[in-house]
């Protein structure tokens, strides 16, 4: 029988242990494994190669992007590493401009000292990827919606220029996790989370993960994670696979929180612009409502400057200031000098990341609390701090 993805979050094939019949993974802290004969193995050796609470959730998230094998990491950037790792000297990478910035970070300075290329490219504009592919082109990388800006990119118009060119798709699913989004449906071939965020969802794991549904794929990189061993520890897959367990009731729940959020924000007369793609006018709107089942938990705005940042930071009571998102609690983030710090100013004001912008992950606070909580924030710009 086939289940919602609602219900096979909760009802996967690992529900209970077959051993004992407990409903929660056991945790294997296991780091090798009795073998029966020298030359005959069992399923596990050691445990960087394979470990039963590992490939619980492996099996699971493969399952969730509907794909066939899944992988997980010690960290999204462990997970991403790994996957640019297919690539070699010589190879040309197009990657989509606003990036998040450890993804840049990677890019601008360790691939390129691999010999490996890259061009950076809106990856709104499908005409602009095109150009930018060159005879040389492995791989195009797409991340949507995009961090901090929530560009949308048209997955299926990217995925058909990589076909004609010959070469891999790779799409960093983080924001939307495979409750809104399924790219491996869309043509993509290889999905990447940092678990860290929404997957996990209580701000007390990281981790990525890696999915993928074709058989070459999944050898070259199941050969990849055992060679570089940036391997999830098993206690952290059962975090993870705890959080799992929720992950649509709060995607939902948070989702609908930011969408109120960001048409309140609108009427704010101190914010500038609201990047959110639920807004009927966001340029993306209509391409994210063919390609995915909602716009996110997360938004960004922008305020005036730096100063005004400061003050609505240093006001808010709710919302903790904090690099990450994707949790519980409300996340209110300033991409300049947290996620984005590895972009110099010029890069960062070249893709909208200017001094006045705020990114916000919507927890699971009544949007009513936030939102009056954002209100009496506000209302700090422009007063000028009173003589002590």
């Amino acid at each position: 029988m086939t289940f919602s993805k609602q219900t096979s979050l909760i009802h996967s094939k690992h529900k209970t242990d077959p051993h004992t019949g407990a409903v929660s993974v056991p945790i294997q802290h296991a780091s090798t494994f009795d073998q029966p004969d020298i030359e005959q193995f069992g399923d596990y050796d050691y445990a960087r190669s394979g470990n039963p609470t590992r490939e619980a959730l492996e099996d699971t998230i493969a399952d969730l992007e509907n794909g066939t094998h899944g992988f997980a990491f010690a960290s999204g950037m462990a997970a991403i590493s790994t996957t640019f790792m297919m690539l070699s000297s010589g190879d040309h990478l197009v990657i989509t401009d606003d990036v998040y910035g450890g993804t840049f970070r990677l890019t601008t300075k360790v691939l390129q000292r691999q010999g490996i290329e890259h061009t950076f490219v809106d990856m709104t504009d499908p005409e602009a990827v095109a150009r930018a592919v060159q005879p040389n082109t492995k791989m195009i990388f797409m991340e949507t919606p995009s961090n901090p800006t929530m560009k949308i990119t048209p997955i299926k118009e990217i995925v058909k220029i990589a076909e004609k060119q010959g070469c891999l798709t790779v799409l960093d699913n983080t924001f939307m996790t495979p409750v809104l989004q399924r790219p491996l449906d869309l043509g993509v071939d290889v999905v990447v989370h940092s678990a860290t965020k929404f997957i996990g969802g209580h701000s007390d794991v990281v981790a990525g993960l890696t999915i993928v549904k074709d058989e070459a794929l999944a050898g070259e990189l199941k050969f990849l994670q055992n060679s570089f061993g940036a391997i999830l520890g098993p206690q952290d897959c059962w975090l993870v696979l705890r959080g799992l367990k929720t992950l649509h009731t709060r995607m939902e729940a948070s989702s609908l929180a930011a969408a109120k959020i960001a048409d309140w924000l609108l009427e704010q007369p101190e914010v500038e612009h609201v990047y959110y793609p639920g807004l009927k006018d966001h340029p993306g709107y209509d391409i994210n409502q063919e390609q995915a089942e909602g716009a996110g938990a997360v938004l960004s705005f922008r305020l005036a400057d730096k100063e005004a940042v400061r003050k609505v930071v240093q006001a808010v009571e709710i919302p903790v200031f904090a690099v990450s998102l994707g949790a519980v609690e409300s996340i209110l983030s300033y991409p300049p000098t947290m996620s984005h710090a590895a972009m110099s100013d010029e890069e960062r004001n070249a893709r909208g990341i200017t001094d006045g912008l705020l990114r916000l992950s919507v927890g699971l606070e009544k949007p009513e609390d936030l939102m009056n909580d954002f209100a009496q924030a506000f209302k700090k710009i422009g007063v000028k701090e009173s003589w002590r």
